[in-house]
């Protein structure tokens, strides 16, 4: 294993992503061992460029996987591995059933 994710040196590599509207950012950082998803996330510095995430509202995730609580850890509770990739996600706009019935409704006017 490298430097990268080697727990000899105490210290893990992993990434923090966030997409607005405008644009996106990825922030590679090393978090100590037993850091977690939470943790990474404010360590990385991401808030202060978008002050519009909500830490206590943002839905998080490792590669696409819901970090909700329900039957999967909590951000606060799920502890990096190396490598991991902590997503923060923006709020749906529309319910994507809505979106759904929307277009349907469109196209068959059409």
């Amino acid at each position: 294993m490298t430097a990268k994710g080697n727990p000899e040196n105490g210290l893990l590599e992993v990434e923090v992503v966030y997409a607005s509207p405008d644009r996106q950012r990825l922030i590679s950082l090393r978090v100590p061992l037993g850091a977690t998803a939470l943790e990474a996330v404010q360590r990385s510095g991401i808030l202060e460029e978008f002050p519009e995430i909500d830490i206590e509202k943002a839905s998080f995730g490792i590669f696409s996987k819901l970090l909700d609580g329900r039957g999967n850890p909590t951000a606060a509770e799920y502890v990096l591995q190396p490598r991991d990739r902590v997503e923060i996600y923006r709020p749906l706009l529309i319910d994507p059933m809505q979106a759904r019935l929307r277009r349907a409704a469109k196209a068959k006017k059409a």
